[in-house]
This record gives structure tokens, C-alpha cells and sequence, in this order.
């Protein structure tokens, strides 16, 4: 019986398929040697400190790294354990490239759990995978949520197996274990886990209570007060994070202000944004495309969604609504929900058989028996789940191919930009600016944390790293830095832009202490006056970026034995 089962699903149901989804998934990152995300390169400088903070001197003179108990530490964790056997680079680029193919699996799995077989239409979730907060480069929140989704396919699964002392011994340490990878995604793994509980003891529940109450209003409330109840108690192992949240947050040096609430117009961005990369017209069409399709899932007969999952579509809608810009300090908290609760909402799409196709092909086929047209409406639903599936695969090469390409292009940048480190010393006090424009392209030019890469190779100074006790586990502390000390310090633009602390670049140049640095590394800076370079001696250009040596500040050499002594120090002028 399993042989038939087995032989009887569709191409995009079979296990190869999944496999070569998530092998799919990983291509785009197969390629740069660096994944090209905004933010990484300023997580892999703070890797090198964590790593080697006591192994070089000066590091522990300008940045301060204690290790502590916060809800932002997994790909730091799997850094600690692995970098010192395959090298810090190949480490992040391993960890990275697994993200996609885990959210694939995840979303896969659950639309496994949730209908019986994959749906066809689960296909146009897969190109979330390299959705707008992954390009930014929030890798523990993407790792969390890579983590938080096969999760939930498995609690559905042991559930469905009737397994629930196993499931809840098991999730105690999981869900603290993903509470350490990330706040985020142990939060969206309790609200998917609580919306299928809820569903599974309201149906439980409907029998009895309908017995005890005519009036149908009673009896769906009575039903769903149950289910919410018990609901809640089948989630009590997902809770211990919460006690480690609440020692985290009450922390004597925790800093970071929750604030713009109810930004609709950033909300409404940040749905045409899910599938940002390169290409304006191919991320905002590919986005138009998914919305079309679930909009046309409302008004299609054939297509229903599934009870599950729609309940946990809405819990992500309202958590997305009410979720504000920053929380704790962290921006762009409701934009990294946008892409799953529109994946979730995705794979909760199914076909259904109604009588109304019956009755059209009775009216077509006037002498056909019951069986007959039975058969026939089974196959022109396989049909039309075979064309879904077919432009679904589209879709995601596509998508695939698109971003393979952009990264090939991004990494050709990098590549470019990095020959500049071949002129900077290990060890060297560096300050850095990049160009940035007041509205931000839609590519991103993913340069804004390059300046740690030469954290993360040799070793110097860079002012780009974050700065915010409580939030991360480095701080700054290179007082003669000031106040250029730490991001966002590196980044520059043209003229003031309002509602940023980004500085004009000539301000930057005529102001920045120039007894606090030895280098200094222009990344495609805006247009300059040139009087404000006349005291810098230029050592390497490449168009418009370029490095610079300060003059007055002597670098220290490298000994016979490879120590590197301290920089010397100067005081820091004020401005």
C-alpha cells in the first residue's frame, strides 16, 4: 500500500524534488567568496575580535567583547566552533549558504505536514528564501527563521504521531537553543505552534460542546475559548525563553528604544520590498506575481486554503501590524516578518474539488455517469496543478538565475574594492567612508560595512562596527575615535540628508582626528573638494575609491618574530 502511495504523487511531491530544491537554493552563494549582504562584512569583524582578541594586543585597546547570555548569538556560536578548523571566511560562507536550503526544507515540510502532499502552489514560497532581510544581511535573525520552520513542520509531525511527551521533552531545550540563535524566530516558531494547537483543539472540542449549546454563536465561542486554552498549555514547553528574555532585557547596560509604530507607509514598503535584490522591475514584478496569486486564491473555486495555516497567516498578519520600525534598537523589526507571513500564507494554498465543476461537466457531458465525471474532474484539477507546478518551477529558476547572476556582479565589486587592503598594514588604525546616496538605491551598493574586512584580515581598526551594549556582544571603546568611532560613522553622502546621522563628506575629511588614524579607505565616495585630502598622502586608487596614508602618524613595523607591537598614540584634536 505505502508502494502505491509512494508511486502515486506527483513530480513536485517526491523527496528528489524537495532534495534538489534545497540543493537549488544553495547555487546563488557558490560562487562570491564573500556572500554578498549588507551587513556581513560588519559581522565577520566582529567574529575576528571574538576569535582573536587576546591573540593581538591592540584589539582588546579598541574594542571591549564579553561573552553573555542574549537572544542574538547563533551563527557567533557556530563560529566560535568552527572557524579555528576551516578558517573564518569558509566558515560564514558555509553557515550562510545552508540558510536558503533550510528554509526551503522547512516550507516544504510543512506544507507536507499540513495537506498530506505538497501543493503546487508551494512552489512560489521557495524564492523567499532570499528575501529582503536575507540580502540585508540579518543572519541570525535568517538563521532563527531558517531553524524556527523546520521546527514547526516537526512539532506538526509529532503531533500528528499523537507523540506529545516527546514533542514537549524535546522542545524545551530546542526552543531555548533557537531563542539563543535568535529572538525572532523562537517568537514566530510559538505563533505558528499556537495557531495549529488552537485549530487542532477546537476541532477536538467541537462534538462536545455542541451538545451542550443550541444556539451556534455558544458553541463557537465555548469551542474556540477551549481551544485557545488548550492550545496555550500544549505551547508551555516553547515558554522557557521567556524567563532568559526577560534576564536579558533587564540587564544593568542593555540599551535601545522601541519606537515608530503603526509606519503603515514603511509596511506597505516593505511588501513590495520581500523579494529586493537587484533589478527594480524583476523584485517588484516577482512580488506582484505572489500577491496576484494569492488574491486570485479568494475568488478561484478550486482553491482553498488550509484551516492550519490560515489561522497562522492571520497571527503573522496581526504580529506584522503591530510590530513597530525598532524594537530595542534593532530597525526593520516588522520588515524581516513581511516575506514569511507571505510564505506561510502561500503554502496554506490548495485545490479542492467543488460541485460546481460537476455541474459544468455534467452540462457538457450530459451522459455521463457519477464515476465518469468524477474521473474526469480529477484529471483536469491534476492538469491544472501541473501547469502551477510548471510555472511554479519557472519562477523559481528565475529567480534562481537572477540572483546567481546579481551576486556574480556583486562579487566582482568586492574583488575591486578589497585590493585596497593589499595596501594596508596589519594592525593599522583605519578609518573608512563610503558613499551613500540620502535615498538608498534599490540594489544597495553592499559596501556599507566592506571597512570590516579589514578587521576581519588584518587585523586594524575600523570605525563601522556596532556600538550598543545590551544588543551585541562588542562594544567600541577608542576614545580618540570619537567621534568617529563606530557605525555609522563610515558612511557618507553628498549633503546632509534629513532624518540622518550620516555626515557630508567633506565634513567627514576636514573633521575626523586625524592623530586617532593611520589610514584612511574611501569606498565610491561621493564628489569631494580635494582640500580636505592636501594633508593625506595617497598610496592606492582605483576610480574613485582610494586609500590614503596620514601623514604625522608613524605605522609600527613588523618584528623578525611576527609580533605586532601597538600603534602609537596621539591625542585627539577637537573639532
Amino acid at each position: 500500500m505505502a508502494t502505491k502511495h509512494a508511486t502515486d504523487l506527483e513530480w513536485w511531491q517526491t523527496r528528489r524534488f524537495v532534495v534538489a530544491m534545497a540543493l537549488l537554493a544553495a547555487v546563488p552563494l557558490l560562487w562570491p567568496d564573500i556572500p554578498p549582504l549588507v551587513d556581513l562584512p560588519g559581522h565577520m569583524g566582529r567574529y575576528r575580535v571574538q576569535l582573536d582578541l587576546y591573540r593581538y594586543p591592540w584589539l582588546t585597546d579598541w574594542y571591549d567583547f564579553k561573552w553573555s547570555l542574549i537572544g542574538n548569538l547563533g551563527i557567533d556560536i557556530l563560529v566560535q566552533i568552527f572557524a579555528p578548523v576551516l578558517g573564518l571566511e569558509l566558515t560564514v560562507k558555509l553557515i550562510v549558504m545552508a540558510i536558503p536550503p533550510l528554509i526551503v526544507v522547512g516550507l516544504l515540510w510543512i506544507a507536507r505536514e499540513v495537506h498530506g502532499r505538497i501543493p503546487a502552489t508551494a512552489l512560489f514560497a521557495l524564492p523567499l528564501a532570499y528575501c529582503f532581510p536575507f540580502q540585508f544581511g540579518f543572519v541570525n535573525f535568517m538563521l532563527s527563521m531558517a531553524l524556527a520552520l523546520p521546527m514547526f513542520a516537526f512539532w506538526l509531525r509529532l503531533g500528528r504521531l499523537g507523540k506529545f511527551r516527546l514533542r514537549a521533552a524535546l522542545f524545551v531545550p530546542l526552543s531555548c537553543a533557537l531563542w539563543i540563535c535568535h529572538t525572532f524566530g523562537w517568537g514566530v516558531l510559538g505563533v505558528l505552534a499556537f495557531s495549529a494547537e488552537m485549530v487542532r483543539e477546537h476541532d477536538r472540542a467541537k462534538e462536545t460542546v455542541e451538545h451542550r449549546f443550541n444556539p451556534v454563536t455558544s458553541a463557537g465561542l465555548k469551542r474556540w475559548a477551549i481551544a485557545w486554552f488548550r492550545g496555550g498549555l500544549h505551547c508551555l514547553p516553547l515558554a522557557l525563553p521567556m524567563l532568559l528574555m526577560v534576564a536579558w532585557r533587564s540587564g544593568q547596560h542593555v540599551t535601545g528604544q522601541t519606537a515608530d509604530w503603526f509606519n503603515w507607509q514603511a509596511k506597505f514598503a516593505w511588501l513590495t520590498m520581500m523579494l529586493r535584490d537587484r533589478w527594480i522591475s524583476f523584485d517588484v514584478g516577482s512580488g506582484a506575481l505572489l500577491g496576484l496569486i494569492l488574491c486570485q486564491s479568494f475568488r478561484d473555486p478550486n482553491i482553498e486554503y488550509s484551516r492550519n495555516l490560515g489561522l497562522s497567516t492571520l497571527f503573522l498578519v496581526a504580529v506584522f501590524v503591530l510590530l513597530p520600525r525598532i524594537v530595542f534598537g534593532s530597525a526593520y523589526a516588522d520588515m524581516r516578518l513581511a516575506p514569511f507571513m507571505v510564505a506561510i500564507a502561500l503554502i496554506a494554498i490548495r485545490p479542492r474539488p467543488l460541485p460546481g465543476d460537476a455541474r459544468w461537466l455534467a452540462l457538457k457531458h450530459p451522459g455521463l455517469d457519477d464515476r465518469r465525471l468524477k474521473a474526469m474532474l480529477a484529471a483536469n484539477r491534476r492538469r491544472t496543478m501541473q501547469w502551477f507546478a510548471t510555472f511554479g518551477l519557472v519562477f523559481v529558476i528565475a529567480r534562481t538565475a537572477g540572483t546567481t547572476v546579481s551576486y556574480v556582479l556583486f562579487d566582482q565589486v568586492y574583488d575591486r574594492q578589497l585590493k585596497a587592503l593589499d595596501h594596508i598594514p596589519q594592525g593599522a588604525r583605519l578609518i573608512s567612508f563610503v558613499g551613500q546616496n540620502c535615498v538608498a538605491d534599490w540594489k544597495m551598493t553592499r559596501l556599507e560595512h566592506m571597512p570590516a574586512l579589514a578587521l576581519e584580515r588584518k587585523e586594524a581598526y575600523t570605525n563601522d562596527q556596532w556600538s550598543m551594549a545590551g544588543a551585541q556582544l562588542l562594544t567600541t571603546k577608542y576614545a580618540p575615535a570619537r567621534p568617529f568611532a563606530h557605525d555609522p560613522s563610515q558612511i557618507t553622502t553628498l549633503t546632509q540628508c534629513p532624518r540622518e546621522y550620516w555626515r557630508p563628506i567633506d565634513r567627514s575629511l576636514a573633521r575626523f582626528p586625524r592623530a586617532a588614524f593611520d589610514y584612511v579607505w574611501l569606498i565610491n565616495p561621493p564628489p569631494y573638494d580635494p582640500k580636505y585630502t592636501e594633508d593625506l598622502t595617497p598610496i592606492w586608487r582605483d576610480g574613485i575609491s582610494a586609500v590614503f596614508k596620514v601623514n604625522h602618524v608613524d605605522v609600527a613595523p613588523v618584528t623578525k618574530n611576527g609580533d605586532f607591537p601597538l600603534p602609537p598614540r596621539g591625542k585627539t584634536p577637537l573639532y
